[in-house]
């Protein structure tokens, strides 16, 4: 058909079909029904002519078309053949709510979607996936559904084209979203004159690698025409081989066609003055290319080729084809509206069995029934179960760290992920609490006493109240404590947010277990709402108040040192002290009298001061503490109190031996403060935190629940709003049920006679279609 001509007449059966159809696509937008009904997807390239064909498949002017990206947001036509239109009735849908459809004219559809282009473009994202959506009922429309995407982009190479190459991605996972579809038929357009090169086929064949949904279609066939210099490369182009085209595409072989260039319009750069004009050029355009290929060709073309060569051959073929998908689907449709029938109707019975239950005992068994179910949801999902998709609520240990906090040290660092056991599995609940907790005890028990520095420790020395001499005993306990503080604080708060967050996540969870079992209590939203910040207020004034416990407990140990309880390893630092002053530090000769004292004594060094040149045998602090009945060890412990003294009370200049020494105290209080903390969080967190949830809110939630029933039933079930609520519920459910039911009786009339012509006998043969 020509696309200036008047339409065959539709008969009357496929009039019935497109209407049942056009009702269905209203049903599925208006009630959310899951209705796939087949459609053209048009892909192609900036440039390409998408938009341009789209006009000519409808026969009239209306997106904004030229050079450069045009359509930033895919455009979504459904179309509807209507012989007594004489002019197109478009229907704009809106964008907030898609049951409202406004009528305008084709100016201001094309002002609106000019507007959308350049606010999109202002914007640093350019494109966005939501469709705009026109309803279209016009005497020369074919009965297609088309969606018209933003073309592709494909940008140079280099550094200086990152944002082209940016737009270009975000354009490509659109445009491969939109395929995905199973229903759609895929029209990839082409403009090239070598079928080698697959330049929007390359991302067609990513979602239909056989082509076996995909129509080809070659643009701009006028231009290419006067491009071939042999009648043998015409003869290539217009019959590709298979191979050529990487698949079996429906049709068997591309389409060819030519859009001529010119907008309608009063203006003086317009070229046709209305919509006949456009479509009498696009008829004379398909002649004059049928006239140029036959004089390349040397030939008349064969009617195999004519009916490819076209908007108006292409036109019949995408609606003859899409026809034969519609009728192929109507046993699906049928089943789907069957299917449906019967939820409105269990949907609508429920509602009337609410309506029937809003009496005060009634509700007041509900809530308390729920309140029972919830709790147990909770109890499961700590004790763990399977019920819940991990896919949809789990959540890994890198999800975990984003939504509830990672555990930081004073460097900033993270402990590696691949460290902690399930780290890349999708966990909640229970489970998820258990590893957070044995993160905590890996990153925890893994801190390391901060650097001290020489000038930390001469500050901690400081000044005593009753002499100036230095304490090194104490500079290493205000050291300990304070580093201990500064290190192990932001741990707490951490691990609080963390577990925080796991025991929150208990709540749509449980909700989603409710619903699965059929226990929520739906359409009773102010109720829930309360259950909801209950649940969320407790988890938060818990966590608090626990949270205070473990602090009373750093504060603490950080406060007051007693060695009992902060020197863990005494024998691992007396070890050190022994191997300190044995290995380390030479002591001089066999008697006080005749050898002197220690280049580097046990507490402080005298370097440089005092040496001698006759070694004698070490003496360690074990011996000393001993007590060992010799003179010489006697003598020695003498020599080297002294020592002591001088280098830790009268002397502030602080020696190597000494720094080490302080050193060592600090590791050591550092460490028996790290393990003490260790172990009061946890079991602090687990009895404080986790056992509360079991124990203490039920109760809360028992006593917070029947406290508002007292005192505020009304308002705790919202039983007038709840009443007005059912009652728009189930006036929709019982419009949406006899919609189904009417459009279910127009899909088996529709079968019916579809099988009554599949069993006429052909006319042509006199045998059956159905053999």
């Amino acid at each position: 058909m020509e696309c200036g001509a008047e339409p065959p007449a539709v008969d009357h059966d496929k009039w019935r079909l497109y209407e049942a159809y056009n009702e269905l696509h209203g049903l599925a937008q208006e009630f959310d029904t899951p209705f796939d009904a087949p459609a053209v997807l048009v892909v192609g390239h900036q440039t390409d002519g998408k938009s341009a064909l789209v006009e000519a498949l409808m026969g009239f002017q209306f997106n904004h078309v030229g050079g450069g990206t045009k359509t930033r947001r895919p455009i979504t036509l459904h179309m509807k053949y209507d012989p007594d239109c004489e002019a197109p009735i478009c229907h704009l849908v809106s964008d907030d709510d898609p049951i409202v459809a406004h009528q305008k004219s084709l100016h201001e559809i094309q002002a609106f979607i000019e507007a959308e282009n350049l606010r999109l473009e202002s914007e640093s994202s350019q494109f966005s996936a939501k469709e705009i959506t026109i309803r279209v009922e016009y005497k020369y429309c074919p009965n297609l559904t088309i969606i018209d995407t933003p073309g592709l982009i494909a940008p140079a190479p280099g550094g200086k084209n990152r944002v082209l190459q940016g737009q270009a991605r975000a354009v490509e996972s659109l445009v491969r979203a939109k395929m995905q579809h199973k229903e759609f038929i895929i029209l990839c357009l082409e403009d090239c004159s070598d079928w080698s090169n697959a330049t929007t086929r390359r991302v067609v064949m990513q979602i239909d690698p056989e082509l076996s949904r995909t129509v080809i279609v070659s643009t701009k066939l006028d231009t290419k025409i006067p491009q071939f210099a042999r009648s043998s490369d015409v003869e290539v182009f217009l019959l590709p081989p298979s191979c050529a085209l990487d698949g079996i595409v429906l049709g068997d072989s591309p389409f060819f066609t030519s859009v001529p260039s010119g907008r309608v319009g009063s203006g003086h750069d317009s070229v046709y003055k209305t919509n006949d004009e456009f479509k009498e050029a696009i008829a004379l355009r398909e002649k004059e290319d049928v006239t140029l290929l036959e004089e390349k060709l040397c030939r008349p073309l064969a009617e195999k080729e004519k009916v490819r060569i076209g908007v108006s051959k292409l036109r019949t073929f995408l609606e003859e084809l899409l026809q034969k998908r519609y009728m192929d689907s109507v046993p699906l449709i049928i089943s789907l509206l069957d299917k449906e029938y019967r939820s409105t109707t269990r949907k609508l019975n429920e509602i009337d069995q609410e309506l029937s239950n809003l009496d005060e005992v009634t509700l007041k068994e509900k809530g308390r029934a729920f309140h029972d179910l919830f709790l147990t949801k909770l109890s499961l999902l700590l004790k763990g179960t399977v019920v819940a998709p991990p896919d949809k609520f789990g959540e890994t240990l890198q999800d975990e760290r984003i939504n509830g906090g990672a555990f930081v040290g004073t460097n900033g660092h993270q402990f590696p992920q691949k460290l902690i056991p399930n780290a890349g599995m999708r966990l909640y609940g229970g489970a998820q609490y258990h590893r957070a907790m044995a993160e905590f005890r890996f990153v925890v028990g893994g801190v390391k006493c901060p650097p001290i520095t020489r000038e930390e420790i001469v500050n901690a020395c400081g000044v005593e109240d009753i002499h100036d001499g230095a304490n090194y005993s104490r500079t290493a306990c205000v050291i300990a404590v304070a580093k201990a503080r500064d290190t192990f604080e932001p741990y707490l708060h951490q691990l609080g947010s963390r577990l925080l967050h796991i025991l929150k996540r208990l709540l749509p969870i449980s909700v989603y277990l409710l619903q699965k079992d059929g226990e929520y209590l739906s359409g009773h939203q102010v109720f829930l709402n309360r259950v909801s910040s209950a649940f969320n207020n407790f988890a938060e004034s818990t966590e608090k108040a626990c949270r205070e416990k473990c602090m009373e407990d750093l504060v603490s140990t950080t406060r007051y040192v007693s060695w009992s309880l902060h020197n863990k390893n005494r024998a691992g630092l007396r070890h050190f002290l022994d191997s300190f002053c044995g290995s380390d530090q030479p002591i001089m000769g066999g008697n006080l009298g005749s050898g002197g004292l220690s280049q580097d004594s046990t507490f402080g060094s005298l370097s440089n001061e005092r040496q001698d040149n006759k070694p004698r045998p070490d003496v360690k602090l074990s011996q000393l503490a001993s007590g060992v009945d010799s003179s010489s060890c006697i003598q020695g412990t003498e020599a080297r109190l002294v020592d002591l003294l001088d280098c830790t009370l009268w002397n502030r200049r602080l020696a190597p031996s000494s720094e080490r020494i302080v050193h060592a105290l600090v590791q050591q209080i550092f460490h028996g403060i790290r393990e003490y903390f260790l172990a009061s969080a946890e079991l602090k967190f687990n009895c404080f935190l986790l056992m509360p949830v079991v124990d203490k809110l039920p109760v809360l939630l028992r006593e917070d629940l029947e406290s508002a029933f007292e005192s505020e039933l009304d308002t705790v079930f919202d039983i007038t709003n709840l009443v007005h609520s059912l009652s728009q519920r189930k006036r929709d459910a019982e419009v949406e049920l006899r919609r189904i039911k009417k459009l279910k009786e127009k899909f088996r009339v529709v079968h019916q006679q579809l099988i009554l012509q599949q069993s006429k006998p052909d006319i042509k043969t006199g045998e059956s279609d159905t053999k």
